[in-house]
């Protein structure tokens, strides 16, 4: 079983939950080196000292915050936990809200959260949650940062989001972002909702798949054995001027795949 990557203790009032956390999601993404084209050689990237010209080996390396061009406060790890004061290994839930009513916008990563001591004040928070349909406000300091976090169910478990606060979202109206001209139709508003409802199912996430990921791991394994032909590039469908026409062939393509 994976290591949780941590460990502390969730409150809501007087009750303690000593928990472990672990991570929700793995990375799939397909990732490249760096190559030298010459020799097929990988690059590689060292520490270099920008005063002494020499390379650094990893156990002189320290964190720095630059107060001013050129001049930095070095902080070991332990200033930095230190920082983070009763808060190191605690997160209080201080307020419940409706877990329906948080945005996504907001969510940012997600954690499972495993019971460590105590099952039964794990099991009463968990059950207070699915049965209110609330999500708990704490706040967790983590990798020398403190995140906002809502703690909910999913299901038998706790799970921890990370969410972003307010003000590190943009706001719209800074991005000028173009608005459209006019207003659709009564009858165009009706014929996309008829499509809305032909194309409704309920979400099972094992229906999706990372397509782009499989397709560039097959190009890839084609390329090595000398197969693989040159990708033609997809041109995105030219905006119908008749959305009308547009909604009623949608319909009717969706009646055929019914």
């Amino acid at each position: 079983m994976p290591r949780s990557i941590w460990n502390g203790t969730i409150t809501f009032g007087e009750i303690a939950v000593p928990i472990k956390v672990h991570s929700a999601t793995e990375d799939r993404t397909v990732h490249f080196h760096e190559v030298h084209e010459a020799d097929g050689a990988r690059i590689e990237h060292r520490r270099v000292c920008s005063k002494e010209g020499k390379e650094v080996p990893y156990e002189e390396v320290v964190k720095g915050y630059e107060v001013k061009s050129g001049e930095y406060v070095v902080l070991e790890q332990d200033d930095l936990d230190a920082a983070a004061g009763d808060r190191a290994k605690l997160i209080e839930l201080d307020e419940f809200v409706e877990a329906a009513h948080i945005d996504p916008v907001f969510y940012e990563r997600t954690y499972y959260v495993g019971v460590h001591d105590a099952p039964d004040a794990y099991r009463l928070l968990h059950d207070a949650l699915a049965t209110s349909g609330k999500a708990g406000l704490g706040r967790w300091v983590f990798h020398n940062r403190e995140y906002l976090v809502a703690v909910r169910t999913i299901g038998d478990a706790l799970v921890l989001h990370t969410m972003r606060f307010a003000d590190e979202l943009v706001d719209p109206a800074k991005l000028k972002i173009d608005q459209a001209s006019r207003k659709p139709t009564a009858k165009e508003i009706k014929m996309a909702g008829a499509l809305v409802d032909q194309l409704h199912d309920d979400f099972d996430p094992e229906a999706f798949e990372d397509t782009y990921r499989r397709h560039v791991l097959d190009y890839l394994e084609a390329k090595r054995s000398g197969e693989a032909k040159p990708p033609l590039p997809a041109e995105p469908p030219e905006p119908s001027d008749d959305l009308v026409a547009a909604l009623q062939a949608s319909l009717d393509g969706a009646k055929k795949a019914a």
